[in-house]
């Protein structure tokens, strides 16, 4: 049997090849003003990156809403597009999925390089359609992220699973079965895949140590909606009971809870004041608590949240990352950026990934004043930052740069911010509009 890179890929490169982008974007920020005002949240990229992973699983059309225009959406639905599965845009935040033109169940490597999350579509595939090649992913530079846990969940369901060549390849005869799946370390994309798995699996699945993020608990919403018999999502014990068919839906992904966090952190950053609207406040337990410690005033609605520091210049605080509901590692960067102007000293234990630390240089170059050793910086507050080129290196990274720009005195040009337009939605429009200087250059 062939591989797939060539019985299926060569087609698609010969009118989709992926073209480098010979002029990046950059940022350029002049830091010193107050933000102040309104921002809508845009849908999470990391609950619609597995819901259309689960559209997959539909037997009849399903419809996305509050989908956000960002390159990683934009190349899961050229992943689907490039299986055969129909994809129509009705507005510019809605999505109309129809799997059942599928024709080949393949995500090649010149989509999966860019985006770990193209994962997700290997549990749909195989328990729907029998079979599935998936290129081993890419993305973010940020650490290990093995798809181990992945694979040993698809086996316990009895797929085959094999790597072939940077392949991944499972398949199962007739239908998977209902078993038991303990996770050796809490995983999202591994318990998301897993359920999807699971749901037109005989029979019935636990998952235990599951992951209990809020993008979980998302997922397992839209499918229960699509018939989906789940029970225990948000807690670390899942249970799936395998149904015969699922059926399409309309569903709105839920609000972007980091991107919430991040706008939020400017107010804290530029000594302003920030109105989250569209998103949800039970989403951001752990990150509110740490802004009420660095002395801002929190006031939240029921889809709103307001970050005021009145001018003041924030408290240093001390965290550590976590899995959910504890503090998340994608706001780790944001309140280093604010531990950096803040008054005091902060100590950041980073626990989730290894790698996690590589916009401290870029930070320093800015005038701050941060150590690390191994998994724990020690950030000194200064009294203020110097605008400097800087280099994204990761998507919450690149958001950190930002906020330090806007703090500092003088221009930032930052680089590589393609890391950015992966996971916030016109980002330089909704700053602008709270009276960032902000904007984009070639």
């Amino acid at each position: 049997m062939l591989l797939p890179s060539q019985q299926y890929l060569s087609p698609f490169y010969a009118t989709h090849a992926v073209k480098s982008n010979t002029k990046m974007d950059k940022l350029l920020i002049s830091g010193g003003n107050r933000l102040d005002g309104d921002v809508r949240i845009s849908g999470a990229k990391n609950a619609a990156l597995p819901l259309f992973a689960g559209a997959i699983l539909a037997s009849t059309p399903l419809t996305l809403t509050n989908v956000p225009n960002l390159r990683d959406i934009n190349t899961m639905i050229r992943i689907l597009a490039h299986m055969g599965i129909s994809i129509e845009k009705t507005s510019e935040d809605t999505v109309v999925v129809n799997p059942n033109t599928l024709t080949q169940p393949v995500a090649p490597y010149e989509l999966v390089k860019t985006m770990r999350a193209s994962i997700f579509v290997l549990g749909s595939l195989v328990t729907r359609f029998k079979e599935a090649y998936v290129s081993l992913p890419g993305g973010c530079a940020i650490g290990t992220r093995p798809v181990d846990q992945h694979l040993k969940a698809l086996e316990a369901l009895g797929a085959t699973v094999t790597v072939e060549k940077g392949y991944v390849h499972a398949k199962v005869d007739g239908r998977l079965r209902g078993g038991r799946i303990f996770f050796d370390m809490v995983t999202v994309g591994g318990t998301e895949n897993a359920i999807m798995a699971a749901t037109l699996a005989e029979g019935t699945t636990i998952i235990e140590n599951a992951a209990r993020e809020p993008e979980v608990v998302d997922l397992a919403n839209m499918l229960i909606k699509m018939g989906a018999k789940i029970e225990g999502a948000g807690t670390d014990r899942i249970i799936v009971q395998g149904v015969d068919e699922l059926t399409g839906c309309d569903y709105a992904v839920c609000p972007d809870r980091i991107e919430t966090g991040s706008y939020l952190a400017a107010a804290v950053m530029t000594g302003g004041r920030i109105r989250a609207t569209h998103t949800d406040p039970a989403l951001l337990d752990a990150v509110l608590l740490k802004f009420l410690e660095m002395g801002a005033s929190v006031t939240t609605g029921t889809d709103w949240i307001e970050v005021d520091m009145q001018g003041k210049r924030p408290r240093a605080v001390n965290f550590r990352t976590a899995p959910h509901p504890a503090f998340p590692t994608d706001m780790q960067a944001q309140f280093m950026a604010i531990n950096a102007i803040a008054e005091g000293t902060g100590t950041i234990n980073e626990t989730i990934f290894e790698n996690r630390f590589m916009h401290v240089p870029e930070l320093n170059r800015m005038g701050a004043n941060i150590e690390v050793d191994g998994h724990t910086a020690v950030v000194r507050g200064v009294a203020t930052l110097e605008g400097a080129p800087v280099m994204a290196t990761d998507l919450r990274a690149s958001m950190s740069l930002v906020l330090a720009a806007l703090a500092a005195e003088g221009d930032t040009l930052i680089d590589r911010i393609y890391h950015i337009d992966r996971g916030y939605e016109r980002v330089e429009e909704k700053l602008s509009q709270l009276g960032a200087n902000i904007r984009r250059v070639k």
